[in-house]
């Protein structure tokens, strides 16, 4: 069987079934799928704040995580 055949004997299948529940488990599985293949579409918004991010490393403006568990166990203190 050709992938065209298997994709068309899925797709039929797929349409035949009724049960919501069973419609979304196999949406689960391929939008997993979708996400293991690597690849990602960013929105703008994404990308912007990808570049804010990386300028903030250039510029060395960090903070260590040592750093963030001391400011996180203070905060944590109050």
């Amino acid at each position: 069987m050709s992938t065209e055949q298997l994709r068309n004997l899925v797709i039929d299948k797929i349409s035949a079934i009724e049960d919501e529940n069973f419609l979304q488990a196999i949406k689960t599985i391929l939008d997993t799928n979708t996400a293991a293949s690597g690849v990602y579409k960013l929105t703008e918004d994404q990308k912007h704040k990808i570049a804010i991010g990386l300028e903030q490393l250039n510029k060395g403006q960090v903070v260590s995580n040592e750093d963030l568990e001391k400011e996180e166990d203070e905060w944590l203190k109050e």
